[in-house]
């Protein structure tokens, strides 16, 4: 309905133009030919003059002509200035200059074609801008995979040459050398599983199955499945999870993913024994979920960097720090969800929170 009002708006101007140049035309027409009137009055010249009568009609015809062009030229002028300076935005954009807007002046047709071409560069700017940093990540990530590919793999086939040349002592040394390769593989294959995690998350396209989740009932769950894990750990629970229903719009499968993350990361970084501090409580119309442990300092001055792609502390990525990826998953899943995530230190305590939008 506005596009409908719009363009009866630009064309109500446009029949305006032409009516009034025409009304200027015919003025100019009649006033030639009261000056026409006056000269024959006057004797200049009569009506048995063939030459002066085709003159006289000519010169009415004509200027009548050029007074409605000028009249309508001038009238529309401002719009014809308009449609070049987009025609010329247009021209700049294709040739590279993306983000270029137009600056919108009224509110007819072509308004709105310059706010298209505004939203239409900006989506372009966004896109190629967005390329742009994939095509960064992926070389960092080619960069990075290939240190992290490299090392398991090399020491599994150097374990397999060993027992293909059958260069061990007895059933117990060749059995030690199995068990070595067999966990090599596995790291192997978790890098190679997070990696294309990590990539299939990194797409625009990214599709989430949200449904309404109790996250009150959720945690209970997933914290009750992990505190054997804690306590062989020698990592003690300590719980305050509201009792009330909290209903969220999440992946579950996804989500679940961030708060096993977040918990084996705990696992990996806590001083032991000590405790484990878990944490969902409301507010307002936020639900904010917690996980707190003691560490003897914190990896990295900055912590927010801990949620960098491949990031693994110190030391880095040894055999017992993971692949650098769980923590930058698992802020990709919490920004697909429109939430926030983040980590402080303090007093020793390492504390990862989770806010979620109450639905």
């Amino acid at each position: 309905m506005r596009v409908n009002k719009l363009r009866n708006k630009l064309i109500i101007k446009l029949l305006g133009a032409i009516a009034i140049s025409f009304f200027v035309s015919y003025c100019v027409m009649v006033l030639n030919a009261l000056l026409f009137r006056y000269l024959y009055d006057s004797g200049y010249f009569d009506m048995e003059s063939v030459l002066h009568f085709n003159f006289m009609n000519l010169f009415t015809f004509t200027t009548g002509i050029l007074s409605f062009i000028a009249a309508f030229l001038l009238l529309v002028r401002k719009k014809v200035a308009y449609l070049k300076l987009i025609s010329d935005s247009v021209n700049h954009i294709a040739n590279g200059s993306l983000g270029l807007t137009i600056k919108a002046e009224g509110k007819d047709e072509l308004t709105q074609l310059a706010e298209n071409i505004n939203f239409m560069s900006k989506e372009l700017e966004n896109k190629f801008e967005h390329e742009r940093r994939l095509e960064a990540a992926k070389n960092e990530l080619i960069t990075n995979v290939s240190h992290d590919l490299r090392t398991p793999l090399t020491s599994m086939i150097g374990y397999l040459d060993l027992l293909k040349k059958g260069q061990y002592e007895g059933k117990k040394q060749f059995d030690e050398y199995v068990e070595t390769t067999y966990s090599k593989s596995l790291r192997l294959k978790t890098l190679i599983d997070e990696l294309f995690e990590y990539t299939r998350l990194s797409d625009l396209d990214v599709k989430l199955n949200l449904v309404e989740v109790d996250v009150t009932a959720l945690l209970e769950q997933i914290v009750g499945e992990y505190i054997p894990i804690f306590e062989r750990e020698h990592l003690s629970v300590k719980k305050n999870i509201t009792d009330e229903h909290v209903p969220v719009l999440l992946d579950i499968e996804k989500f679940v993913r961030v708060y096993e993350n977040l918990f084996m990361n705990a696992i990996k970084y806590s001083i032991k024994p000590s405790d484990i501090r878990i944490s969902l409580e409301a507010k307002g119309s936020k639900a904010v979920f917690k996980v707190s442990n003691r560490v003897d300092q914190p990896p990295v001055e900055d912590v927010n960097k801990l949620f960098g792609r491949f990031f693994t502390g110190d030391k880095a990525r040894s055999e017992n720090r993971g692949t650098g990826l769980g923590l930058a998953i698992s802020k990709r899943i919490v920004e697909l969800h429109k939430g926030s995530i983040g980590v402080e230190y303090k007093e020793g305590w390492m504390t990862f929170y989770v806010e979620h939008t109450i639905h």
